[in-house]
């Protein structure tokens, strides 16, 4: 038993055996468990709010997804309200321009049949003065004292009567 006790192996092992029996008589190893308990405790709690955490931000994700696709619908309606804006815009336009055009159409026809009834006009006063001019040169030349001269009178008054 001597060879036992010089060994050092054996005196580690006694010491072992006294620190263990040292720190279960002072009571740390309850500190021990309850300081392992306590990070557990801590563990499970960080756990808990990472659940909680990823829940919220699924529906955070949730909602955006949804905003999203209202966006894009709503988006969608606006592009569609705008082009049956532009296409109405772009008829009334077209309807505009072509009362315009009618109207100054009717204008045009308008001053040009004033044209046409002011060159009739002028035509017929032309060819009444011409033909008075030419009556009283004709008949002056036929006819000669008074009854010439009332008789040149009379048809050019006649003649002017007729033509205007």
């Amino acid at each position: 038993m001597m060879e036992l006790l010089q060994q050092p192996e054996t005196w580690v092992a006694v010491a072992f055996v006294l620190f263990i029996g040292v720190i279960i008589y002072v009571g740390a190893h309850n500190k021990i468990f309850e300081a392992l308990d306590h990070r557990s405790a801590r563990i499970k709690a960080e756990l808990d709010e990472a659940r909680r955490l990823r829940d919220e931000a699924a529906k955070l994700l949730a909602d955006y997804q949804r905003k999203q696709r209202e966006a894009e619908t709503e988006a969608e309606a606006i592009v569609a309200d705008a082009k049956a804006e532009a296409e109405n815009a772009a008829a009334e336009s077209r309807a505009k321009m072509e009362e315009f055009v009618a109207r100054r159409t009717k204008l045009a026809e308008a001053k040009i049949g004033q044209a046409e009834a002011q060159a009739l006009a002028d035509v017929r006063a032309a060819a009444a003065d011409a033909a008075v001019t030419a009556a009283e040169n004709i008949l002056r030349d036929i006819a000669k004292g008074k009854v010439a001269d009332d008789l040149i009178a009379q048809g050019i008054a006649d003649v002017k009567a007729k033509l205007n």
